[in-house]
């Protein structure tokens, strides 16, 4: 893959056969099932929303599945994370259940955020928010790998995802420079799909390849991985996580990557060609997965297409969870607005 520039972007190096080698087939054939949930996840919501279902703002993570299917896998999920408003994969990763997600898009009662917050604030154990200030959720993982180091929890570190449309907002320096100050175990992680909303970060971000050069300003390391390619994410996320570990120092990982779709689902991409999208979906990550584990004489075509029905069966399924579930009793739209006073269960008003 190569930016506008003709310039080729420099890899983490790894070693595929390798990373085959060091999974196996059924841990990758679980790896494979999560980009299929994820990807039928997507497809389905968009389509409840085109059919007036979902409410709100919509943004696919359709494309992009290998980047955080890749870090969950290589870094587990005893972490804190934290993400933007394309959060559904990453909460799917977290242990969200298609269910709850499906019906909190719906604004249904038994959503993940009780109805309440949508498509673009879902939540999970260790994932700190689905959140849609860009650039916004940058001071909160900075602030999540604070609490690491203050409680010396080993072991532990805090990922933090942003797009390339982020990375110029004044909130995402002000966090870098404080973290590479106090040494806090954070990965900040550019998902840098070439497009903030519809304009091509050749036009918006100065330098590239930006983890490279923002990095060196701060005294950091950085990592630029094919985001793509599932097998270079996991190595990279592997390697960095590793080093982020024993380091307690911060890094900056790029994937460069391409969204299947446009910003949300009320953009229509008009600022690519279909040729180009034709192009970039050649790279589908799903398929450069499938192609590789067939290789290995660990799928074939028949067991591919009966571990997509599978995951699409389970989304059709939340799908009628969610169409059957109640919608939310408006005496609770203030509840959860403040924490409870100390000793009183009843909320601060």
């Amino acid at each position: 893959m190569k930016d506008e520039t003709n310039t080729p972007y420099h890899f983490f190096p790894s070693n595929r056969d390798a990373v085959i080698e060091e999974l196996g087939k059924e841990k990758l054939l679980k790896l494979l099932e999560q980009m299929l949930l994820i990807r039928n996840f997507e497809i389905r919501g968009e389509a409840a929303y085109q059919q007036g279902k979902v409410g709100g703002f919509y943004h696919s993570y359709m494309g992009q599945e290998a980047i955080q299917v890749g870090c969950v896998a290589a870094a587990g999920s005893d972490n804190w994370f934290t993400t933007t408003y394309r959060c559904h994969a990453l909460a799917l990763l977290l242990h969200a259940t298609p269910n709850e997600m499906m019906a909190e898009l719906y604004g249904k009662a038994t959503g993940n955020a009780g109805g309440k917050g949508g498509s673009m604030h879902i939540y999970a154990d260790h994932l700190l928010g689905g959140l849609a200030i860009v650039g916004g959720h940058v001071p909160i993982a900075t602030g999540a790998a604070f609490s690491i180091k203050y409680l010396k929890k080993k072991g532990w570190a805090s990922f933090c995802f942003l797009g390339d449309g982020a990375v110029v907002q004044g909130a995402v320096h002000e966090s870098l420079n404080m973290a590479a100050l106090w040494n806090l175990p954070c990965l900040y992680v550019i998902e840098n799909n070439q497009w903030g909303m519809g304009t091509s970060v050749q036009r918006a971000v100065a330098v590239q390849p930006i983890a490279k050069h923002y990095a060196s300003s701060y005294g950091i390391k950085s990592y630029t991985l094919n985001g793509m390619d599932f097998f270079n994410c996991y190595a990279g996320f592997k390697e960095a996580y590793h080093e982020v570990l024993s380091t307690s120092r911060p890094v900056l990982i790029e994937a460069i990557t391409q969204r299947f779709r446009g910003h949300s689902i009320s953009d229509p991409a008009l600022y690519r060609s279909k040729e180009e999208l034709h192009k970039t979906m050649e790279n589908d990550p799903i398929l450069l997965m499938k192609e590789a584990l067939t290789q290995h004489g660990m799928l074939n075509e028949s067991t591919f297409k009966e571990l997509d029905t599978q995951q699409k069966e389970i989304v059709i399924a939340a799908m009628k969870f969610a169409e059957e579930s109640p919608w939310p009793n408006p005496m609770t739209l203030e509840e959860g607005v403040f924490a409870p006073e100390e000793g009183n269960g009843n909320a601060n008003r």
